[in-house]
């Protein structure tokens, strides 16, 4: 289920694509004043451990990143929905500048694709003559681009096209279609023009149904892997899309106005920021390194440093999560961001006085970096979140240990950097072991020990894009439905377990449970309240009262699902889910985007 690769040096787009495909759209954007709303699809049953509180604390980087990209490209007129503050926005009432917008955009992670398909549903209440250009994206297109025109049939409520990649497919479209655009055209009938004609096929990284005279879908065209922005210094500027948030409210309408400046950080005092992408590591259940092209890409560390000033001089930021696979991937580059941070200075004052920053990294990598771990915490780190995973190294290896991770964790508490361990749960691992650390919660009283601040803690799940994932479908392993409850998207988040050959797959989810309570309690609470401080000062106090409310959240919301399993009625799968339409590339060859071999003659 990996995403194929490009042919090799055909990966990137040419130094300054990006940069001059929103020249050019700046230069005809004035003839059309397109009007754009684009919102963040948000399923609230996913709110619980670990990314309770943050979840709906921090706006999303991927909307707000095609939003500050339609702005730099000239066109202004654009609003941002986030479901996690909008939870009643409904498309078809959408005005914005006075008008139904030309484009609606739905971007969508997988867990949230019931929420996805609800918004395009009702932007499908909006008069055909008057309805927007729908455009789908986000990484439930980039993995399983069709399960967003699964639902067939006429008068089906789909989305014109699917982006499979990032802002320049999204910006390339534009351009199409602005260039063949008439005078009085909405931009749904010149998409539909364009699409009939073929303009689309030479633009990598969509999806668009070819449909019957009667307009019902009968296959769908992948025009193929995207190119990917090589350097990321080109994308457009984070601060642009924090303009354009929808102000938080019940709401089914858009506000005449967008979120003001001085209320943005009440709502979001954490910016998800994008500083790298990619990871040497090729775990199989990870999509990530397929993705990104098996490249590693960065922005340069003066860049960033402008854009941290930016942020926190117009939104008064001061905390930011780097959305980065593995930040300690390339020390040099690593080191480049760190070092120009830890030197930076704006107005007078050293930057990393004023910004506290974290991100993701590995054990192995962590170790590599120790002689420089000052210089990170210099740079204003006060977090990194380590993939352990398992630390006996059973499930994956990547360079950890024991041993390894003890010291990982005990040098970055000495440098004044929270380690913020992520575990993996998995069929083969015992809740507790007598004779070795292998059990889940030999591994967690490990971690308290070695100075763990938080805890992640999730049950392995089929992802999307990676090379398990059709296997663990084809064994048997995952389930459709439990005691007649079927498994829903939303449930694919680790906390639920979903994905077990376990003949009592009920202790792995009480399993997860008893991790975090061992972690998140009333004692453990008052022992770090009441316990010697040393250089990460009172974090980790916050951090548990967070924790132990966000485990009230995660019990409720998973004990029903614990006690379906004790009942022990579970239908399984045994084929991975499956385009109903056709796939073909633009040239009749398999798409890149179905199943390997699936050839769509079969679908369902």
């Amino acid at each position: 289920m990996e995403l194929p690769c490009r042919a090799r040096g055909d990966e990137l787009l040419k130094p300054g694509e990006l940069t001059d495909i929103r020249k050019r759209l700046r230069a005809v954007a004035p003839r059309h004043d397109l009007t754009t709303v684009i919102a963040s699809a948000f399923d609230h049953r996913t709110r619980m451990l670990p990314f309770f509180y943050v979840d709906v604390r921090m706006a999303p980087a991927g909307a707000r990143a095609i939003g500050a990209a339609m702005v730099d490209s000239g066109f202004p007129k654009t609003r941002i929905v986030l479901q996690h503050w909008n939870k009643s926005f409904r498309p078809s009432q959408m005005r914005l500048d006075g008008r139904i917008p030309d484009i609606f955009m739905v971007s969508s992670m997988s867990l949230h694709t019931a929420q996805c398909k609800a918004l395009i549903r009702d932007a499908f209440r909006i008069d055909p003559g008057q309805r927007p250009l729908i455009i789908a994206g986000g990484s439930v297109c980039i993995y399983e681009p069709w399960e967003l025109f699964n639902d067939g049939g006429p008068g089906a409520a789909l989305p014109d096209v699917a982006v499979t990649g990032e802002e320049y497919v999204l910006l390339s479209l534009l351009e199409v279609l602005l260039a063949v655009r008439g005078g009085n055209e909405s931009m749904r009938e010149t998409f539909v023009r364009a699409r009939d004609s073929g303009a689309l096929d030479g633009i990598p990284g969509l999806i668009y149904a070819r449909t019957d005279q009667s307009g019902v879908a009968q296959e769908l065209v992948d025009t193929g892997i995207q190119r990917l922005a090589g350097d990321l210094d080109e994308l457009p500027r984070t601060a642009p899309g924090f303009r354009l948030l929808e102000p938080p409210s019940r709401s089914a309408a858009l506000a005449s106005q967008a979120l003001p400046a001085d209320r943005v950080r009440k709502y979001s005092p954490v910016v998800s920021f994008v500083m790298t992408f990619g990871c040497k590591f090729r775990c199989p259940y990870c999509p990530i390194p397929a993705y990104n092209q098996r490249k590693y890409r960065a922005k340069s560390g003066a860049r960033i440093a402008e854009e941290m000033e930016e942020l926190r001089r117009e939104y008064h930021m001061r905390y930011f999560f780097g959305a980065d696979d593995n930040f300690f991937n390339d020390r040099r580059r690593a080191l480049d961001i760190a070092e120009t941070l830890a030197r930076a200075e704006y107005d007078g004052h050293k930057l990393h006085k004023k910004i506290r920053w974290g991100t993701e990294v590995t054990v192995h990598d962590t170790l590599q970096m120790k002689e420089h771990l000052p210089v990170i915490h210099e740079a204003g780190v006060r977090a990194l979140w380590v993939g352990v995973e398992d630390m006996t190294a059973t499930l994956v290896r990547k360079g950890q240990s024991i041993d390894k991770t003890t010291e990982a964790f005990r040098l970055l508490r000495a440098n004044g950097i929270c380690p913020m361990p992520m575990m993996m749960h998995h069929d083969s691992q015992p809740l507790y072991t007598r004779t070795s650390p292998y059990g889940l919660l030999n591994q967690v009283k490990v971690l308290r020990k070695a100075g763990a601040v938080s805890l992640q803690v999730l049950m392995i799940t089929p992802s999307a894009g990676s090379r398990q994932y059709e296997e663990t479908f084809t064994s048997g392993q995952v389930y459709q439905s439990v005691t007649g409850k079927r498994v829903e998207p939303y449930m694919f988040d680790g906390n639920f377990v979903v994905a077990s050959g376990d003949k009592e797959p009920w202790r792995k989810q009480l399993n997860i449970l008893a991790a975090y309570m061992s972690f998140y309690n009333p004692l453990r609470f008052l022992t770090v309240l009441l316990g010697k401080k040393d250089k990460v000062g009172v974090k980790p106090v916050g951090i548990q009262l967070i924790g132990m409310w966000g485990l009230a959240y995660t019990i409720r919301r998973t004990f029903g699902w614990l006690v379906r399993l004790l009942l022990g009625r579970i239908k399984r799968r045994t084929e991975p889910p499956t385009s109903r339409l056709p796939m073909r590339g633009v040239d009749g060859g398999p798409a890149s985007h179905a199943l390997p071999g699936w050839s769509g003659r079969d679908a369902r």
